[in-house]
């Protein structure tokens, strides 16, 4: 049974995996393609059995000192190389994700650049938050552009927004809520002519863009090849369909990938020196991701690209034969959203009611004139056919359902509530209110109430859902 104490007596190792397998049924399940967010599954039993023994042989290697573990030095080289080489080459480093990688980028950019005042980061409003995360805790600020009609960054918004204080400008391949592409050379350009860092965020699409040219789709340039692109981010634990957490960060001068590191001697212990933002972490992911990557290999990428853009193709198809649905944007990437052109259909609405049928379809709010929708990333095992059927019959249900029903003036009431009057347990009040019960320390959401979450938050101004959500995940753990 759970309890708040460390037991006297060690367990048996039998009962606390029961406990876990018991802890764990409520989760979304990370295999079989159900799941359309998240989880990336390759479909190859033997690779996901690879990892998971690669991850366990190098899980006690501590990555804090290369001197004392070379066999990560000599994985992390051979991971970096391997994506360099189809990614317009460069150096860079192995990061346990995304943000991580973002991360190290955005602080290279600024240490190599010094501005008087806040350094600023031109980002497009369809920009990952990693770099508002970035931002926040490496004292600078976000300067957002606009996006066109089909969800791309503007380059000429991008070279108004540029000052004395910009220190890097981002675009995205592809950015993660529509799969478009950024015009990335003539962003780029503009960086270059500023004489200003460019990173490509390819953390979605690092893994996937290269092997759908391999594979003689076209593929707009994106990578390190591209004049003034400084540095680039690319997920291995997603189209790489390694184990979390992999990424690499590559920069195409190996200065500016120094500026990444970090090193501290004003101490008499030991010698501090990080290429990454954790010091001691796990060699783990490493192994796996260099296990993952050997066993696919170039063939195996190639197919899984070429399947999950065929898949994202018969989504959009499909999606254009069910009334009242519509794709925003136009995909370079297997990552599709979907948004109502009905008012009486709501996709809120539309996500729990797959969620009854066994389907998390990700909603996303919406955000400077851009709708509400539902995100699809799809991999190279996706059933495309049973989703559509689960889509179509959702939808149908949705549409019988109306709108979610939220309580007259509680939108108002929550935009002006003074979230420092509530504690944790008044919060977690306030949420099951609404329907999300956080008792037993996880979430218990009857549905279809989330669609009545969503839809408030949808209501609100960012920076209400943002004081919400911490509000949220504060209640969540207490």
């Amino acid at each position: 049974m759970p309890s708040d104490h460390l037991p006297e007596h060690g367990r048996p190792a039998g009962e606390l995996l029961t406990e876990l397998a018991r802890l764990r049924d409520a989760d979304l399940p990370v295999r079989g393609g159900q799941v359309t967010a998240y989880v990336y599954d390759t479909g190859r039993e033997a690779v996901h059995d690879l990892a998971a023994t690669a991850y366990l042989e190098m899980l006690e290697v501590n990555c804090l000192d290369p001197t004392a573990f070379p066999s990560i030095v000599a994985l992390e080289r051979q991971i970096v190389a391997v994506v360099a080489d189809k990614l317009g080459g460069g150096s860079g480093v192995f990061t346990s994700g995304g943000t991580e990688s973002i991360m190290l980028a955005v602080k290279a950019a600024r240490d190599a650049r010094q501005v008087d005042g806040k350094p600023q980061i031109v980002l497009p409003t369809t920009g990952h938050p990693a770099f508002h995360k970035a931002a926040h805790y490496l004292g600078m600020e976000v300067v957002h552009v606009p996006v066109d009609a089909s969800f791309r960054a503007d380059p000429a918004a991008t070279a108004a927004a540029l000052t004395p204080r910009t220190v890097l400008v981002v675009a995205s391949a592809p950015s993660y809520p529509h799969g478009v592409m950024d015009p990335i050379p003539e962003i780029a350009s503009i960086a270059a002519s500023a004489g200003v860092p460019c990173h490509v965020d390819a953390c979605v699409g690092g893994w996937v863009l290269p092997w759908l040219r391999d594979g003689g789709r076209d593929v707009p340039p994106f990578d390190l090849s591209v004049p003034g692109v400084t540095s680039l981010s690319c997920d291995l634990h997603k189209y790489g369909y390694s184990p979390k957490g992999a990424s690499v960060v590559l920069f195409a001068d190996e200065s500016l990938r120094r500026r990444a590191y970090f090193a501290a001697a004003e101490w008499p212990g030991y010698t501090v020196i990080n290429a990454t933002v954790q010091s001691s972490k796990s060699a783990g992911p490493l192994g796996a991701a260099w296990a993952t990557l050997n066993a696919v290999g170039a063939q195996g990428y190639r197919d899984l690209a070429e399947n999950a853009m065929k898949a994202a193709e018969r989504l959009i198809a499909g999606v254009a034969e069910i009334p009242g649905l519509r794709v925003l944007g136009e995909p370079v990437a297997p990552l599709v959203a979907v948004a109502s052109g009905d008012p009486d259909l709501d996709v809120f609405v539309i996500a729990d009611e797959a969620r009854s049928r066994g389907w998390f379809f990700q909603p996303q709010l919406s955000y400077q004139g851009i709708p509400p929708n539902l995100h699809f990333t799809l991999t190279g095992v996706s059933d495309i056919e049973p989703l559509l059927a689960a889509l179509a019959d959702s939808t149908k249900a949705a549409r019988a359902a109306g709108p979610p029903d939220v309580p007259s003036g509680l939108v108002g009431a929550l935009a002006g509530l003074d979230l420092d009057s509530l504690d944790d347990a008044g919060f977690a009040g306030l949420l099951a209110s609404v329907g999300v019960d956080l008792a037993g320390g996880g979430t218990q959401m009857a549905q279809p109430e989330m669609a009545v979450v969503n839809a408030i938050l949808d209501a609100l101004p960012p920076a209400t859902r943002e004081a919400l959500l911490i509000r949220f995940l504060s209640a969540l753990y207490a």
